[in-house]
């Protein structure tokens, strides 16, 4: 037997009205990620030393040319995001672009 058809408010959705927080249920495990950081050549070693100082920040890969792959681990997506942000405003960093992205489900 078919349900019958709802409308749903489009703005009630984009804004986040649409769901009560009692609904929302995280994932279990944590968020992982790769961030292609390029700096300035010269600076690379206090922008590495500045990245590992982050929480659940690792150093993947260097090349001397500036780039670094950056592998975090955190424990959601707001704090994924805002290890990105943190990352990007750092002093001689060009880019932080993510480059993957993917939920642990451990």
């Amino acid at each position: 037997m078919a349900r019958p058809h709802t409308a749903i408010d489009r703005r009630a959705l984009i804004t986040g009205r649409l769901l009560r927080a009692d609904q929302v249920v995280a994932p279990p495990g944590g968020e992982i990620a790769s961030i292609l950081v390029q700096a300035r050549p010269e600076s690379l070693t206090s922008v590495e030393a500045a990245i590992v100082a982050l929480a659940g920040c690792e150093i993947y890969g260097r090349d001397p040319k500036g780039k670094l792959v950056v592998v975090v681990d955190a424990p959601d997506a707001g704090a994924l995001g805002s290890t990105l942000n943190s990352i990007a405003l750092l002093p001689d960093v060009y880019t932080a672009s993510l480059v993957f992205h993917a939920i642990d489900a451990s």
